[in-house]
């Protein structure tokens, strides 16, 4: 990874199907933000394909992928979520969730055909989705008196922080969101300015 402060994810949900030897693989990812989603996901699908054989799957949460989890949901051990996930891993995606369903097709494929099917599934899935760059960001509610208003309009002008709220009154605060290697100068940017930090998230 390039920068401390960055990572990838899809931008948006992708669907891809194989065939192996009769069986069915349909498999999808998902770009995701919590455990609550994962689940979400998972439960539609079991819904949608309530006759499948298998609904194996693999995710990461956190701009490091710090949280991870992989379900052979039936299958052999090792032999699908491992895969599934593997593919997060060399693709160094996180934030993702990816769900393989399996209709079985009455040809048994062997341990080293279930791992093949299942990293080939999982592959065709990430091939179908657009990766992208995220930022890994920081917010800082910074409060200041309207006095200051133009020095720390001056700060957000040149560090380019998002705007996520603000209100302007004898006392004004602002909301800002920045790409985290930038969060520390524009902390100390602000306080020079004559902004107070309230807190940090």
């Amino acid at each position: 990874m390039e920068a401390d402060d960055l990572y990838r994810t899809v931008a948006r949900e992708a669907e891809a199907a194989c065939r192996e030897r009769s069986s069915k693989f349909l498999s999808w990812i998902f770009p995701v933000r919590s455990e609550e989603e994962i689940r979400h996901h998972l439960d539609a699908l079991r819904k949608r394909f309530f006759d499948a054989t298998h609904h194996c799957y693999a995710w990461r949460l956190g701009p490091r992928g710090e949280a991870f989890r992989a379900n052979d949901d039936g299958e052999p051990s090792g032999t699908a979520g491992k895969p599934i996930l593997g593919q997060l891993l060399s693709n160094d995606l996180t934030d993702c969730l990816i769900v393989v369903v399996r209709y079985f097709g009455g040809t048994k494929l062997g341990v080293p055909g279930l791992i093949a099917a299942y990293r080939e599934s999982a592959a065709a899935a990430i091939e179908a989705a657009r990766i992208v760059e995220r930022t890994v960001d920081r917010t800082v509610t910074v409060d200041f008196p309207y006095v200051a208003m133009n020095d720390i309009m001056r700060v957000v002008k040149e560090l380019q922080p998002r705007i996520e709220a603000q209100e302007f009154d004898n006392l004004c605060t602002m909301r800002l969101t920045i790409r985290e290697t930038l969060a520390d100068r524009l902390e100390e940017r602000l306080r020079k300015a004559g902004g107070s930090l309230r807190d940090r998230a």
